[in-house]
């Protein structure tokens, strides 16, 4: 639970799995040919052992991103 704790959001908000996050600007994935824009509604995140990164499936495919550039839904 310790861990969990120290996973937030761009706005200060606890993140934990299962959660819904949104981008706070738009994002190029490095690696595949897919931006994600802004506001862009991402359910379903998973915690990483990184407290700055959240693993997610945006259609088949499966990314991690940086837990500043999200905001909690």
């Amino acid at each position: 639970m310790d861990d969990e704790a120290n996973v937030r959001d761009s706005n200060g908000n606890v993140l934990r799995d299962g959660d819904a996050v949104m981008p706070i600007k738009d994002l190029k994935v490095k690696g595949a040919s897919l931006n994600l824009k802004r506001g862009t509604v991402i359910k379903g995140i998973r915690l990483t052992g990184d407290d700055n990164a959240v693993e997610c499936r945006i259609g088949k495919k499966t990314i991690v991103l940086k837990t500043e550039f999200l905001k909690k839904k």
